[in-house]
């Protein structure tokens, strides 16, 4: 099983951007599935986003389309979001999360692999 050790969080102001990192314990290789859900006070995990590695696609939820990006680099066993123009209703924990097998989806179950989470705050 794959530890995942997720960081980069922080305060910001509206308008700023974080990058997020999610460090992996060995290889990713064989990883198909790279997400970020985050959770919010009183609320269940949400999806933000999810690459397949096997159909090429990332997908991400309505409301950060445009300004979250997704990306790995297998060579050092990591993948990161990239958050641009947060908003206040972005704040939350975000955790990084892999599937090894399977496709994306918005259930949290289906990850194995999950990091300890690191919290984003959007605010002025």
């Amino acid at each position: 099983q794959l530890q995942l050790e997720d960081s980069g969080g922080g305060l910001v102001q509206p308008g700023g951007s974080l990058r997020l990192s999610c460090a992996a314990s060995d290889s990713t290789a064989d990883v198909n599935a790279f997400a970020w859900f985050r959770q919010v006070p009183e609320k269940e995990y949400e999806l933000v986003g999810c690459l397949t590695v096997n159909t090429g696609t990332t997908d991400y939820r309505d409301s950060v389309k445009g300004r979250f990006t997704i990306s790995t680099d297998n060579a050092k066993n990591m993948f990161y979001l990239q958050m641009n123009s947060l908003r206040p209703e972005d704040t939350g924990v975000y955790y990084c999360a892999v599937r090894r097998y399977g496709l994306c989806t918005s259930r949290p179950a289906a990850f194995g692999s999950w990091g300890q989470g690191t919290q984003v705050t959007v605010s002025s």
